[in-house]
C-alpha cells in the first residue's frame, strides 16, 4: 500500500528541499540572450522555459523577479534562444551569476556571439539551435485570488530559427545528438539527454 507525503503548498512542504521542481523535471533550459535598450548584450538561463506553439512557434519562459533579461524585452520586444547541450554546460552556468546590469555575460563566460538576422540580440555561436523571437506577451502571474506576483512569463515568436546542419539526419532533426542538457530538481541537479536514452512510442492512430 503506497503511504503519500502530502502538504498544501501554502502551509508549507515539511521537506528540506521544496520538491516542485524536483517533480516537474527535467526542464527545458531558456537560454535567453538580449540586448538592452543601450546597447549592452545580456544572456541567463531560465529553467521554467518551454515551447508553447507550432505554428506560429512560441516558446516562453517565467522570471522569479523583473530581472535584466525581462527588462530587456520589454524594451525592445526582442530575444534568442540557445539551445544548451553538455559541452556548453559550464558557459551556460557562469551566465547565471548575479552582475551588474551593464556586464556582458558574453564576454564574462568566453563565448562566441554570432550575428541574428531579424532580431538585434546575438546568439551563441557555439550553440547547436537557436530562435530569434519577437515578444507576443509579457504576462505578470497571479495567484488564485488575484493577487499579484513577482514572477514574469514572457512568450514570444519565433521569427528565425537556426539549427546545426550536423544535427540533421535525413532532413530530422536528432534531438539526442547535440546531448542538451535539462535541468533537474535541487540546487545543482541537472540531465543529458544521450541516445542509449532514446525509445519510440507511436500515437495510436
Amino acid at each position: 500500500m503506497t503511504e503519500w507525503h502530502s502538504y498544501e503548498p501554502i502551509n508549507g512542504h515539511r521537506l528540506p528541499h521544496d520538491p516542485l521542481n524536483a517533480i516537474v523535471a527535467p526542464r527545458p533550459i531558456g537560454w535567453v540572450s538580449t540586448m538592452s535598450a543601450d546597447g549592452v548584450p545580456n544572456l541567463a538561463p531560465y529553467s521554467f522555459f518551454n515551447l508553447f506553439n507550432y505554428a506560429p512557434p512560441i516558446i516562453g519562459f517565467s522570471s522569479m523577479g523583473w530581472k535584466d533579461s525581462v527588462a530587456n524585452i520589454e524594451a525592445t520586444g526582442e530575444f534568442v534562444w540557445n539551445l544548451v547541450t553538455r559541452d556548453l554546460g559550464e558557459a551556460m552556468n557562469t551566465t547565471a551569476a548575479n552582475v551588474a546590469a551593464d556586464v556582458d555575460e558574453f564576454a564574462l563566460a568566453g563565448l562566441e556571439m554570432a550575428a541574428s538576422t531579424k532580431v538585434k540580440p546575438a546568439r551563441v555561436a557555439a550553440s547547436r539551435a537557436q530562435f530569434e523571437c519577437k515578444l507576443t506577451q509579457l504576462i505578470r502571474l497571479e495567484t488564485k485570488e488575484g493577487r499579484e506576483l513577482d514572477q514574469w512569463l514572457v512568450l514570444g515568436e519565433a521569427v528565425a530559427i537556426h539549427i546545426d546542419s550536423a544535427m540533421l539526419e535525413d532532413g530530422v532533426y536528432q534531438t539526442a545528438r547535440a546531448n542538451p542538457i535539462l535541468r533537474g530538481g535541487g540546487p545543482a541537479d541537472y540531465f543529458a539527454i544521450t541516445e542509449d536514452s532514446l525509445f519510440k512510442m507511436r500515437r495510436p492512430g
